[in-house]
């Protein structure tokens, strides 16, 4: 029986699908450091992690049999992709289960900040009536700049419009912009004109650093900045100084570059105490919807590829979905260097052992080829051994009966 892996408390709705593969599920509450998670890899076919959890070169090194990996979340910069791809290691995500989630985050964040509401709740705890108009304003009319226009970025275009804002956006890659949204030249043009600056770009190494002082020196004289994206993009140093002096005049921040790895641990960031600052736990997806769909989608997606070799939405790997013929016996999956021939080396060798081939897909991504094929005959050991051996092979699993994907 297949293992699973699930760290971070994935959904429970994960379980069944699981279940229903012939998967068992073994479950730890919080993150695991790197010398943790080599440790209770032990035996596991499928890891399953969220946002904290590091898959590290180190992590697959130590585990060569490990199938796949699901991040239960959006981002999969916590996982070396190319050193789990150069090891036949598929990785999937939730590209898009907690999108509306973070986005009605987002909405509500930017309405907050305008209004100035965290100054006026703290002003009542603390027994003060502090009833003014002062620095409070309608989002109506206001100019949102989103930075990053994918997913996220759109949907929130379309709500912050129905909202009667202006939005502007700017993206490195071309994107069609929906409603009236304006697409800006570059990243300082943007700034230059946004009442609030808010980020939603992936965690590519690029991105690193990319909003530091000289990114907030040309925004707007009071506008508000939100991060409900990625920790490490920001110098939240630089924009701490700019809350005390009024730059900035409030901020939602919602990840930080070091995060903790459990409920109920300590949390430090020079961004508390300051006034008008919202601060949440990496919650943006945290909606029971999202959990509920990102667990479903990516167990599924796992499961999927452990009994069918489906890749489809894969990160790493090239995206192949084979219909299995009635006639399949076996399904061979074969992750290997993307070389010239290696396609009909492989057919050769079934060929020469009077393997039969029902099926065939092949794609490659940069470096890595991937191939799945049908066998409608008897598939003798030598055939496998042969290919497994080949120079170029990363990664061969044969499944008898394929399921239908």
């Amino acid at each position: 029986m297949a293992r699973a892996l699930l760290l971070e408390n994935p959904h429970p709705n994960a379980d069944p699908i699981f279940a229903s593969a012939g998967v068992e599920v073994v479950r730890h509450p919080g993150a695991l450091d790197e010398n943790e998670l080599i440790a209770a890899l032990d035996g596991i076919d499928i890891l399953g992690i969220r946002s904290t959890t590091h898959v590290t070169e180190r992590v697959l090194a130590a585990h060569p049999d490990l199938l796949a990996i699901g991040a239960f979340c959006i981002g999969t910069n916590q996982i070396d992709l190319k050193s789990a791809a150069r090891r036949g290691v598929a990785v999937f995500n939730a590209p898009f289960s907690n999108t509306r989630s973070v986005v009605e985050l987002a909405v509500a964040e930017i309405i907050a900040l305008t209004r100035r509401l965290t100054v006026r709740d703290k002003s009542l705890h603390a027994g003060v009536w502090d009833k003014s108009a002062a620095g409070s304003h309608e989002v109506r009319g206001r100019t949102l700049g989103i930075v990053g226009y994918g997913n996220i970025g759109t949907q929130l275009s379309v709500v912050a419009e129905a909202l009667g804002m202006r939005v502007v956006f700017y993206d490195t890659a071309e994107k069609l912009a929906l409603g009236n949204a304006q697409r800006m030249g570059s990243l300082a043009e943007l700034l230059a004109v946004a009442d609030i600056v808010t980020l939603h770009v992936d965690g590519r190494e690029g991105n690193a650093g990319m909003f530091g002082r000289e990114q907030f020196e040309q925004m707007k004289h009071g506008a508000a900045f939100l991060n409900l994206s990625r920790g490490f993009l920001v110098d939240y140093s630089v924009l701490r100084a700019k809350i005390l002096d009024g730059s900035v005049s409030g901020a939602a921040v919602d990840v930080f570059p070091d995060e903790p790895k459990r409920t109920g641990d300590a949390f430090e960031s020079e961004l508390r105490g300051l006034p008008n600052v919202i601060l949440t736990p990496h919650v943006g997806g945290s909606t029971q919807e999202a959990q509920e769909n990102i667990g479903h989608f990516v167990s599924g997606k796992l499961t999927r590829y452990l009994q069918a070799a489906s890749t489809d939405l894969s990160v790493n790997l090239p995206r192949l979905s084979l219909e299995p013929s009635d006639a399949a016996r076996y399904r061979v999956a074969f992750v290997h260097r993307n070389t010239p021939g290696v396609l009909a080396l492989v057919n050769q060798t079934f060929a020469e052992h009077g393997a039969n081939i029902e099926g065939q897909i092949l794609g490659t991504r940069g470096e890595i080829g991937y191939v799945v094929t049908d066998i409608g005959s008897e598939l003798p050991r030598e055939a496998v051994e042969a290919v497994r051996q080949m120079e170029d092979t990363l990664r061969l699993r044969v499944m008898t009966r394929p399921a239908v994907d």
